[in-house]
């Protein structure tokens, strides 16, 4: 079973993978508060709110600032 998205994909946007648990959980909270969505529902694979969160990262919907940027 293929998980998505692919860790690879995801470390490309984000510098590292605690950053990348940071972000991630910190959308599925807002998503399990408020329940927005950045894509349609039927868009998302995952049905579950932190793959949608990292779905959303890695289409670029979550801007992710770089150190030093």
């Amino acid at each position: 079973m293929m998980i998505y998205p692919s860790i690879d994909k995801l470390l490309n946007l984000v510098d590292s993978k605690y950053e990348l648990v940071h972000i991630s959980a910190k959308r599925s909270k807002e998503i399990s508060k408020n329940g927005l969505l950045q894509l349609a529902e039927t868009e998302y694979k995952s049905k579950k709110n932190i793959g949608r969160a990292l779905e959303e990262v890695a289409e670029g919907l979550i801007e992710v600032k770089k150190k030093g940027a």
